[in-house]
């Protein structure tokens, strides 16, 4: 455990809340939270391991889609390099760099094809706004609650952009209901950020379920964002073979 950065004090800690908790319990009393967190029952060197393991099978379900989005789309395709971008992200200030990047790729789908001086002034607003984001919360303060705000605010935002363009493009593009639906799910499993409840089984928190649920909407968006990259790429080279 030491080697994962578990200290003695830490490991005391930990047990001590255990003995706190199981005090609560004994007497009837709602269990608190710990530093701001709930406890958790720790699996080997895990403090939270139902979040850690869904962590991980996220980041294996972006990487394995990742992968099949190369090997079906060309280069040549217009959002190519688009979409593989939006593939690589930062830890903790992820959902803020997702959301971000996925109203850049919709910036760049709905208006940047026609408009790249624009799609690309956006894209530079959006890096200044998340480095003052990410700047604040780590040198000034960490503000759990504008973080939430802020990450709502902006979720909103994507949410009425995609689903804009989604529906004046329906009839034309049946795959675009994939979109409609990853976005509906994105925004509604983010209620679950905003709950708090004490852990099932001492394991599954809100936080937990969410980073779960939302394994398979990473699997159905990439399978929106394959299908719209190989539909522009026939597109371009219809207008190819006309000129």
């Amino acid at each position: 455990m030491s080697l994962t950065g578990w200290t003695c004090r830490d490991d005391c800690k930990y047990e001590c809340m255990w003995l706190t908790v199981g005090l609560y319990v004994q007497e009837g009393y709602r269990v608190p939270q710990f530093h701001g967190k709930w406890p958790f029952s720790r699996f080997l060197f895990f403090q939270e391991p139902a979040s850690a393991f869904a962590s991980f099978l996220n980041g294996l379900a972006n990487f394995v889609m990742l992968t099949r989005y190369k090997a079906s789309v060309p280069p040549s395709s217009p959002m190519y390099h688009t979409c593989i971008a939006f593939a690589w992200k930062m830890d903790y200030f992820c959902a803020s760099t997702v959301i971000l990047h996925s109203i850049y790729l919709c910036c760049v789908r709905t208006l940047g094809l026609k408009r790249p001086a624009f799609a690309n002034a956006f894209g530079g607003f959006l890096i200044l706004f998340l480095a003052c984001h990410v700047s604040y919360l780590t040198l000034v303060r960490f503000d759990y609650g504008y973080n939430m705000a802020a990450n709502v605010a902006i979720g909103l935002l994507n949410l009425f952009w995609w689903l804009g363009w989604c529906v004046r493009n329906q009839q034309r593009l049946p795959y675009v209901r994939k979109c409609v639906v990853v976005v509906l799910l994105l925004q509604g499993l983010a209620l679950l950020e905003l709950l708090d409840f004490p852990p099932l089984f001492w394991t599954f928190d809100a936080h937990a379920i969410w980073h779960i649920s939302t394994i398979p909407v990473n699997v159905l968006f990439y399978s929106f964002l394959r299908d719209d990259s190989l539909y522009l790429l026939k597109a371009n080279s219809d207008i190819l073979k006309i000129d």
